[in-house]
């Protein structure tokens, strides 16, 4: 049975090379017109010269906490000596994913305005299979770190022991911490960056000067362009690969923890299982990307039609494919656990489904929203911020529908203390099942900034106007998307840390071990350390609703989802604010820019961003990081459960809202820029300009963030337990 493991390195080697195969295609393209070639590289200089900045801050964090990681590992010998060197490694896999796919998008934009010059499909071909090189620089990625930690950690640890084999799959948890702390510098860093260009090229050039998006006279829109490939895709990339390996790791150390009893060949099986999920879905998500496909004269449905064919035939295969899996595992219930799997995909498609209703102008509710633009902009953002405080409803009983289906087949419906650590199991497995083809579903997100690109590509370029008619078709198209993306990520996101906060309280019984805790003492009761349950660990440390200290925890998590998204919000508006002055002197004093004769001074614009964003991401990102500790420290293991719990809850549904009220403020823009109720230049089209400004921190730097943050929050956690232990 051991041999299907040689599977997981196989589809981590097949992923890249398609990815590879994928980005040699784009780059045998043509960048057009020497115009489009000198933009193009204006932004990938950009992009970089970003990257390298936000990279040497996050070698200095990474640096002090290895060093921390150390000190708790070989001085007081309460983590596992691994932990320092697996918190690097998952550090640098994520960022490596981000830059990979930063790299490939800033290549494919002009490529993908210069296709579109031939055909729609040859554009959306392109754009979608550059987006494809990061979702499978991702997957493959994310497996093959797996593959060699557990083939490294094997020759250590005998994994015939059914304690060794715990051991190994907590130790791995840890790399997920590295990955999460690079994904939340990323995504703040990339969300400020981006954001503070985009409200500062909106504010001034659209609604105070009346020129249209990505026009060349707007000194703030190379920043802009810039922005939307170190947030949007690096700044995803990074955040997806943390989603990824960490629902994968998390399932790992439950199936060890949860088969405990069983034996070390049971225990074995259900560790392969979401690592065997994971690789067949590689394999499915590369036979989805060639199935996406459009017609010259597409609409938006048919463009959406389009992807959704790719991302819907990956789900059910692979929906099909883990009865399969379970089965060859040689699983009694091996029906009802990929009936747990089936539950989390289908999540998945529901919570992108309904972003899509909320967020497309294909449907009412954005349609509405540009609607009430004829009533100005106040009325544009209350009925946004209503549209997405409406729009949590369905994702958040999905998730919960989810939750309890997902435990309910691991456990034949039996909902008992006895049963929790399996039913624990089924959930994380659930939410393998709604990662298993993030190669494609990663694809379609990662599409939407490359097609906005090119985009603004033809624009500044001069091109006949039709070719920008096709580019906002994929622009609009790729808001959707993005939007979707994001609901996506924030589900799986959901059920992910559920896994986490399951695993924090085993890699506590691992602590207590460490202490030399071989007893513990629950009621009139012993239970020897080494078989205690995760019910067993919650009896001794009281962590109940009745618990104050469980109660503190909780209002600190939720506190903790509102304080992170004022921060980031308010280092955009900041930010912004010296865009919005840096270009109105650009247009005051540097004549002759209005009418197209001089140049602006762009170079100044991408330097505000750079310096706002490194500056701004440094505090609310550590402050992810530091007061996880504090409370573990000072308050406890069960107030630590609490915290995480209150992240969780106030996290998960403050995303969605984020999300979607951003994505439908943004498309009830395009909707008006079509033509509808006065089109460009309108009052109207002021209002949604405004509504859509409001809406950029909302979308693209707080909320995809906050799934960030409530992993982080839990790996943080799940690495300093055994210090929380020893304190307490």
């Amino acid at each position: 049975m051991t041999h299907l493991f040689y599977l997981v390195p196989l589809a981590a080697v097949l992923a890249l090379v398609f990815a590879w195969i994928f980005f040699r295609q784009m780059m045998k393209e043509s960048e057009g017109t020497p115009t489009m070639k000198e933009i193009a590289q204006y932004v990938r200089e950009g992009a970089m010269a970003y990257l390298k900045q936000q990279y040497k801050v996050v070698i200095i964090v990474f640096a002090v906490l290895a060093v921390l990681f150390a000190i708790l590992a070989y001085g007081f010998g309460v983590q596992n000596p691994w932990v320092p060197f697996a918190f690097l490694t998952g550090g640098f896999f994520s960022g490596l994913a981000g830059f990979v796919g930063m790299k490939t998008a800033t290549f494919a934009s002009a490529r993908t305005a210069n296709a579109t010059m031939r055909s729609l499909n040859s554009g959306l071909q392109i754009a979608f299979r550059s987006g494809a090189v990061m979702g499978l620089t991702v997957v493959g990625l994310g497996l093959l770190d797996i593959a060699i930690w557990w083939s490294v950690l094997k020759i250590f640890y005998e994994p015939s022991q059914a304690q060794n084999l715990v051991v190994i799959t907590t130790t791995m948890l840890t790399f997920g911490m590295g990955a999460s702390t690079q994904a939340l510098f990323a995504r703040v860093g990339g969300g400020i960056y981006t954001k503070a260009a985009d409200v500062g090229a909106d504010i001034v050039g659209k609604v105070e000067q009346d020129i249209p998006e990505d026009d060349p006279r707007n000194p703030a829109t190379i920043a802009d362009n810039v922005g939307d490939n170190v947030g949007d895709v690096a700044g995803m990339g990074a955040d997806l690969y943390e989603s990824y390996c960490g629902s994968i790791l998390a399932t790992m150390a439950l199936g060890a923890s949860a088969f405990f009893s069983e034996g070390t060949d049971v225990q074995m099986r259900a560790i392969l299982a979401p690592m065997m999920i994971a690789a067949i879905g590689v394999v499915l998500s590369i036979l989805g990307i060639y199935v996406v496909r459009t017609k010259e004269g597409a609409s938006l449905k048919d463009l959406l039609g389009s992807l959704s064919r790719g991302t819907n035939l990956a789900a059910i295969l692979i929906a099909v494919i883990a009865f399969g899996v379970f089965y060859v595992l040689g699983f009694p219930n091996w029906w009802m656990l990929a009936l747990s799997v089936v539950s989390g995909l289908l999540a998945g498609v529901i919570i992108g489904k309904i972003t899509e209703y909320y967020t497309s102008h294909s449907y009412k509710p954005t349609q509405k929203l540009a609607e009430s633009s004829q009533t100005g902009p106040a009325t544009v953002i209350i009925n946004g911020v209503g549209l997405g405080m409406i729009s949590t409803a369905v994702p958040v009983v999905t998730i919960c529908v989810a939750i309890l289906l997902a435990y309910g087949f691991a456990t034949g419906f039996h909902f008992s203390v006895d049963t929790l650590s399996h039913g624990l199991y089924g959930i994380s497995i659930a939410a393998v099942g709604m990662l298993s083809t993030l190669g494609i579903t990663l694809a379609t997100d990662a599409y939407g900034p490359i097609a906005d690109n090119a985009g603004g590509n033809a624009q500044m370029s001069e091109l006949d106007p039709s070719v920008r008619e096709k580019t906002d078709i994929l622009d609009s198209l790729g808001n959707t998307t993005a939007a979707t993306g994001k609901g996506f990520a924030i589900g799986s996101a959901a059920l992910t840390a559920l896994a986490l906060l399951a695993s924090y309280i085993e890699e506590i019984k691992i602590g207590l071990g460490h202490i030399g805790k071989t007893v513990l003492e629950i009621g009139d009761r012993t239970v020897d350390t080494v078989s205690a349950s995760i019910v067993d660990i919650v009896d001794y440390y009281d962590i109940t609703l009745m618990n104050p200290m469980v109660l503190v925890g909780v209002f600190i998590g939720a506190m903790m989802a509102f304080l992170f998204c004022g921060l980031t919000m308010n280092a955009v508006g900041r930010a912004a604010e010296k865009m919005v002055v840096e270009v109105r002197r650009q247009f005051r004093e540097i004549a002759g820019i209005l009418e197209g004769k001089q140049r602006p001074d762009y170079t100044s614009c991408v330097r505000i961003s750079t310096k706002a964003a490194q500056h701004e991401m440094i505090f609310p990102s550590l402050l992810a990081i530091i007061v996880p500790m504090l409370v573990g420290a000072i308050l406890g293991p069960a107030a630590v459960i609490g915290l995480l719990a209150g992240g969780l809850g106030a996290g998960f549904v403050l995303a969605i809202f984020l999300a979607n009220s951003g994505g439908a403020w943004d498309n009830a823009k395009k909707y008006v820029e079509e033509g509808h109720f006065g089109g460009k230049n309108s009052s109207s089209h002021h209002a949604t300009v405004v509504g859509d400004t409001v809406g950029d921190p909302f979308k693209d730097t707080s909320g995809p963030s906050l799934n960030i943050l409530i992993k982080l929050m839990s790996m943080v956690s799940i690495v300093m337990a055994g210090l929380t232990v020893m304190l307490h």
